[in-house]
């Protein structure tokens, strides 16, 4: 049985990291790393054609909810000339067909809203995968880099490393006090 896009996004993402440290256990490790990837690649690759379906439907459905809007007031404005005319017939059939527009109005209003949650959903879910991908990406190349006796590095490549993981150290730092301090306004305590 196949797994549901989403079961397979969290798959991926929550055991991405752990293939690539099996894949490099292995007897293969390069092969089975640069498997891992194509598959996440593939996953990335099914969520954008998910989402361009979810992105054409929500375009569709809007569409057709204009369109069904702008006709009802065409409608309203043709029953202000039949009553002016005091054709109750045309009136009537005005009036029904109005109603059948105001029941189609919900039902494409719902369709609207759903693929807009899951045209989020699926950004979501990219982003996890992109992420993801990144990361494995990252320690592949990390972890074949340990495996393969490195030359010694220079001071300068020493020292570049330690103030890039220090500017890690601080962006990250500056966005748990963001958060922080927009979580005490919330709650209206002072930071």
């Amino acid at each position: 049985m196949a797994d549901t896009l989403g079961a397979r996004v969290g798959r991926i993402v929550a055991g991405g990291a752990h293939a690539i440290v099996d894949a490099l256990e292995g007897v293969l490790p390069d092969a089975l790393g640069q498997q891992a990837l194509r598959e996440v690649d593939q996953a990335v690759d099914e969520v954008r054609a998910e989402l361009g379906k979810t992105i054409a439907a929500r375009h569709l459905a809007s569409k057709r909810l204009t369109e069904q809007s702008s006709r009802h007031d065409e409608l309203a404005a043709q029953i202000d000339l039949a009553l002016s005319q005091g054709r109750e017939d045309l009136i009537r059939a005005a009036l029904e067909h109005q109603l059948d527009i105001e029941a189609q109005v919900p039902v494409l209003e719902a369709a609207v809203a759903h693929a807009a949650e899951r045209q989020a959903e699926l950004e979501g879910y990219l982003s996890a995968l992109q992420a993801t991908r990144r990361e494995m990406s990252e320690d592949l190349h990390s972890l074949n880099a340990t495996r393969a006796a490195p030359p010694p590095r220079e001071a300068a490549d020493l020292d570049r490393g330690a103030k890039l993981s220090e500017l890690d150290k601080l962006a990250r730092r500056h966005r748990v006090e963001e958060r922080l301090a927009a979580l005490l306004a919330r709650v209206g305590q002072p930071g």
